[in-house]
């Protein structure tokens, strides 16, 4: 399909016989004496999907700049469109990037302007079309995309799944021959995970697009890739066909993929007075009705995983649970104190028996890993001596096997690392319930298994009641004794791991199904 370029008119498209539309060659990116990219080589067919995966910290995000012309590398050959880009003029670089497309994970529109303005940007500013065609041409990009409706809309008006779809029109409203998507899933539920690899192939069919995917959810390289490349530590130790992958008796590979394994945590029903008791939960802001009716229990000293898509109100739930939100109706009961009847100097004292650890950790840089666990107990009102924090610190630092890296600055450390610290500056405080915030998102298989085993790990050692909010459904059936599924405002399930898999909801089952197939 010859489809022209509207940035460049007179561009003629790349074929399989010029070769690879990317191709890098021994090359080597670096920033100071950090090696990011190390002697690396690979190459991208035209016409194909190329995923490509590795773990966290391997230089994925560096890799994709260096291919479209963002970073040029410290040595080596990186070519795009046949161009050497370390040898191309900014003006150079502005027309082979014109012939690509880029979709980012976060959809980055522009707040202030609508949908038509967004997805026309690129030809407002770079064309001389006049605004009746820009709009032409963004009515029949948003068509096949369902959003016809939207075309006025601004951002703010729209769903996650809806934004992301107006990115891909944004992306592809030029008509570019290569597109690359960096962690386009990164944040979605699975049901949403689905439905953005199925808009992936239908934009790769519809365009005849050559695409370039970073990524590291398994489920989604089954789905879209034709060739697979491994990069580990800033090397690609893998370049083939996705059997070819699964087959590879590559050590770091065979790790990679066995961090998902899909095992069920066996438990049995729970019972006894709960921690939590929440009781006919109803709470709507504006017009919208977020809450319909939630009733849900969570069992003391147990793992209690609340999962639902992105807008489920899982969260909203979770700030009840906190005291940060009062409902219109219905109960919420921590540890014996009815929230909506106590005073908010009782909710904060309730809250000194709560612990959190959030997706980032979200540690302080100017600190060092030992300050960083002891700032609750400094901070607090009356607050232990001195010499006590230091000694809470270092039995905590000591449980959690971080006294190697006490003296350490968080930039200096592991992204697992940064997560244990974050987890022994919550629970230093002494707490009773412990609740983890989508603590898996945007990791690569390796890191979500890290976190599994820490969250059972300090379950268990500290004798916590734990409740994580998440959709991953692979970590969930991993950690559980009690589910609880979240759709449209009501608990439409919930369980023991084995009860909810044995679940005859379509929407449990079709969430569990999107990444855990039969």
């Amino acid at each position: 399909m010859n489809r022209p370029n509207l940035l460049l008119p007179d561009n003629v498209r790349w074929t399989p016989a010029q070769g690879d539309i990317v191709s890098l060659d021994h090359v080597t990116t670096q920033f100071g004496d950090h090696v990011v990219l190390n002697d690396l080589s690979l190459h991208i067919p035209v016409g194909k999907t190329t995923v490509i995966i590795g773990e966290s910290g391997s230089g994925k995000s560096v890799l994709i700049k260096t291919m479209n012309g963002l970073l040029k590398p410290t040595s080596g050959v990186c070519r795009l469109f046949g161009e050497e880009t370390a040898k191309c003029d900014t003006a150079k670089i502005n027309a082979l990037r014109m012939r690509t497309g880029m979709i980012l994970q976060d959809y980055a529109l522009i707040d202030s302007i609508t949908v038509c303005d967004n997805i026309g940007f690129p030809l407002a500013e770079n064309t001389k079309m006049s605004e009746k065609e820009i709009r032409k041409r963004v009515e029949e990009a948003l068509e096949p995309l369902g959003l016809s409706d939207a075309i006025d809309k601004l951002p703010s008006e729209l769903s996650g799944g809806m934004k992301k779809r107006v990115s891909f029109a944004r992306a592809l409203i030029h008509q570019p021959e290569l597109v690359f998507f960096d962690e386009p899933t990164t944040g979605l539920d699975p049901v949403m995970i689905v439905f953005v690899d199925q808009l992936i192939r239908q934009m790769r069919e519809m365009y005849d697009l050559t695409s370039v995917i970073i990524s590291h959810d398994i489920q989604s390289i089954k789905r879209l890739a034709d060739n697979v490349a491994f990069l580990h530590k800033g090397k690609i130790i893998f370049e083939g066909t996705l059997d070819a992958i699964f087959r590879s008796e590559i050590p770091e590979i065979k790790r990679f993929f066995a961090a998902e394994n899909k095992a069920q945590k066996t438990t049995n029903a729970v019972s006894g007075e709960p921690y939590v008791k929440v009781r006919d939960l109803h709470k709507t802001f504006g017009t919208h009705q977020v809450l319909k009716g939630v009733s849900l229990d969570v069992p003391r000293r147990k793992i209690t995983v609340i999962i639902g898509g992105s807008g489920s109100g899982k969260s909203v739930l979770l700030k009840h649970i906190l005291g940060l939100f009062t409902p219109d109706s219905g109960t919420v009961n921590v540890n014996g104190l009815e929230l909506t009847k106590c005073t908010e100097r009782e909710r904060e004292i309730m809250r000194t028996k709560i612990g959190m650890l959030f997706q980032g950790a979200a540690l302080f840089d100017s600190m060092t890993v030992r300050e960083n666990v002891a700032f609750p107990l400094s901070e607090r009102l009356g607050a232990p001596s001195k010499k006590e924090i230091n000694a809470r610190v270092d039995e905590m630092l000591e449980r959690l096997k971080l006294t190697d890296i006490a003296e350490a600055w968080p930039a200096d450390i592991s992204a697992g690392q940064r997560k244990r610290v974050g987890l022994a500056r919550a629970i230093i405080t002494k707490p009773e319930l412990m609740i983890y915030d989508e603590p898996t998102t945007g990791q690569d298989p390796i890191m979500i298994r890290y976190v599994d085993d820490m969250i059972l790990e300090a379950h268990d050692l500290f004798q916590l009641t734990t409740i994580v909010i998440s959709h991953d459904m692979v970590s969930t059936f991993r950690i559980a004794d009690q589910i609880a599924m979240v759709y449209e405002g009501v608990i439409a399930s919930k369980g023991t791991p084995a009860e909810l898999m044995a679940s005859d909801n379509p929407n449990v089952q079709r969430m569990i199904r999107a990444q855990i197939p039969v």
